[in-house]
C-alpha cells in the first residue's frame, strides 16, 4: 500500500514546478494568495483524503471572508491549477474539484464604480502631497494599471509619451516584472499639463539626493507602496466628503471618461493595453448618465425632426386643398 502525501509537502514541490513555468509577477501573486487563503485550510491534510465535500467546506470558508467575485474566482483557479499538477504527478482525481465548480457569483453593486471628471477634481483638491497628487493624476488621465504606474521611472518619459514596459508586484519583495500581456507593452500620449507636473517632481527629488533618470517617478529611489497610496487616498476622500474607489477604478474612470466623450473603443482599448476591443467592451459596457442623456437627446432630435417635417407637409397639403 502506497504511503499518503501530506498536502504541505506536495505544495512545496509544486512551488518549484510553478516557478519555472510562470512569470515572476504571476508566481508571486499566486504564492501570496495560496499561502494566505488556501494553505491554512489544507496544510495538515493528506492529498488522498481530499474529497468534493472538503472542497465545498473550503469554498464556505472563503465565502465567509466576503471577498469580491473576482477574488473568489482567482482563488478557485489557483487551487484548480495546483490539483492539475497533482493529477500529473500524484494521480489525483481532478474531478473532485471540477465537479464542485467555482463559486456562485454574488451581486456586487459597485463593481464598475468610477469618478466623473467633476468628482475627480473634487477628490484631487484634497491630496496634499505633490508626489501622490501626480500619481492619482496619472491614473485618472492615462488609465494605466496601478502596478504599471508604480513601476514608472523618469527614463520612461519621452517626447510627451510614457512608455509602459514593466510592472511591479503588489506583494512580497515587489520586484519589477513584465506587463500583464504583450499588448500591455505600449506608449501612452500624455497631456501637456500632466507632462509638466511629472517633470516638476524632479525638483522634489533633487532636494533629497542627486537626481538621475533611473529614479522612480513616484517614490524616487524606491516606488511608493500600495498601502501608503491607499492611506493617502482614504484621507483625501474623507476631506473631500466623497466615496472612495479602488486604485483600479481610477483606470475605469479614465476609460469611462474617454468613451463618454466619444473616443472610439479601438483607441480606448489600445490606450488601456487590452489585446482585444471585446475585452474593453465587456468591461465598460455600462453607461453613465452623460452617455444616456446623449442617446436620449439624439433620439429626441431625430424623432422631433421627423414629426415636424410631417406636420409641415400635412399643413401644406391642407392649405392647397382649401385653395381649390
Amino acid at each position: 500500500m502506497s504511503s499518503k502525501h501530506l498536502f504541505l509537502d506536495v505544495y512545496s514541490d509544486y512551488l518549484l514546478y510553478a516557478k519555472k513555468r510562470q512569470k515572476n509577477q504571476s508566481f508571486t501573486t499566486m504564492k501570496y494568495k495560496f499561502d494566505l487563503h488556501i494553505l491554512p485550510f489544507f496544510e495538515s491534510m493528506y492529498l488522498e483524503d481530499i474529497t468534493s465535500k472538503v472542497i465545498l467546506e473550503w469554498e464556505d470558508y472563503i465565502l465567509s471572508k466576503n471577498f469580491s467575485n473576482n477574488q473568489n474566482k482567482s482563488l478557485y483557479y489557483i487551487l484548480s491549477g495546483f490539483f492539475e499538477y497533482c493529477k500529473l504527478f500524484y494521480n489525483f482525481d481532478k474531478k473532485i474539484i471540477s465537479n464542485v465548480g467555482s463559486f456562485k457569483k454574488k451581486y456586487e453593486e459597485d463593481k464598475h464604480d468610477f469618478y466623473t471628471l467633476k468628482e475627480f477634481k473634487q477628490f484631487i483638491k484634497y491630496v496634499d502631497d505633490e508626489i501622490y497628487k501626480q500619481f492619482f493624476n496619472l491614473m485618472f488621465y492615462t488609465g494605466v494599471r496601478p502596478g504599471e504606474a508604480m513601476a514608472l521611472k523618469f527614463k520612461d518619459m519621452k517626447n510627451g509619451y510614457i512608455i509602459i514596459s514593466k510592472t511591479i508586484n503588489s506583494h512580497g519583495n515587489r520586484e519589477l516584472g513584465t506587463p500583464k500581456t504583450n499588448s500591455s507593452n505600449r506608449m501612452i500620449r500624455i497631456d501637456k499639463v500632466l507632462e509638466r507636473d511629472l517633470l516638476n517632481l524632479k525638483r522634489i527629488y533633487s532636494k533629497k539626493y542627486e537626481f538621475n533618470d533611473d529614479l522612480f517617478i513616484f517614490g524616487g529611489i524606491k516606488p511608493l507602496s500600495p498601502t501608503t497610496i491607499n492611506r493617502r487616498k482614504k484621507k483625501a476622500c474623507e476631506k473631500a466628503n466623497i466615496r472612495p474607489i479602488t486604485l483600479h477604478q481610477f483606470r475605469h474612470s479614465h476609460a469611462t471618461f474617454l468613451m463618454g466623450n466619444g473616443i472610439i473603443v479601438n483607441e480606448v482599448s489600445k490606450r488601456l493595453g487590452h489585446s482585444k476591443t471585446s475585452t474593453t467592451l465587456d468591461i465598460y459596457s455600462h453607461t453613465d448618465l452623460t452617455q444616456e442623456k446623449r442617446v436620449f437627446d439624439t433620439l429626441n432630435s431625430v424623432r422631433f425632426n421627423i414629426f415636424t417635417t410631417m406636420k409641415y407637409k400635412f399643413k401644406s397639403i391642407l392649405k392647397r386643398l382649401k385653395s381649390l
